[in-house]
């Protein structure tokens, strides 16, 4: 699947529905949909993105799930089996998340607490901790388990799967979420 510029940028301000099934038990918090991503309509869509590859080099998934062209109907079970599910902070489709305002950020982290109450999840997992830090005021907040809870779920903070994070490999995501599944009570093999 191939989209000229033009076209991806007729995403611009779109948005794209969380990934949701009816247990889940780990949440996973992007910062905002990507221009492919809305385009497609599936989470970190864009070729180069590591979270696929990492969720599947965490034995999280059984393999490895292309997204490039939308959720293959078998993949998306598989998540929702798995009980995953996948959100973000702000709604607003972007081409970089750094076109998003603090304010935009903060009205966010809000909605996603009231987002979690309803869903319910054992775990919520945010991607990202600059983003974390801005839309939940915790300016001095490191990766890892917070203190703090989020709508009842355990909170944790984990690398971004961008490419534009390089200094986290597929091998280190792999690892932190891992730990985020197995705090959820997901099994993983591998």
């Amino acid at each position: 699947m191939r989209f000229t510029r033009e076209e991806l940028e007729a995403f611009r301000g779109g948005t794209l529905p969380d990934l949701l099934g009816p247990d889940v038990r780990l949440l996973f918090v992007g910062i905002n949909p990507g221009l492919w991503t809305t385009a497609v309509q599936a989470h970190f869509a864009r070729r180069g993105n590591r979270f696929y590859p990492a969720l599947f080099r965490a034995g999280i998934v059984d393999r490895l799930i292309d997204a490039s062209a939308g959720y293959a109907p078998d993949d998306l079970a598989h998540l929702r089996a798995k009980g995953i599910g996948i959100t973000n902070i702000a709604a607003r489709t972007t081409a970089r998340a750094d076109e998003l305002s603090a304010e935009e950020l903060i009205a966010g982290g809000r909605s996603l607490a009231e987002r979690v109450l309803d869903i319910g999840p054992k775990v919520v997992a945010i991607l990202g901790i600059t983003a974390y830090r801005t839309a939940f005021a915790r300016p001095r907040a490191v990766a890892g388990p917070q203190e703090e809870d989020l709508g009842g779920a355990r909170l944790w903070v984990v690398p971004n799967p961008s490419g534009l994070n390089a200094h986290s490999t597929v091998a280190s995501l792999g690892h932190a979420y891992r730990e985020v599944a197995l705090a959820a009570g997901i099994t993983c093999g591998r």
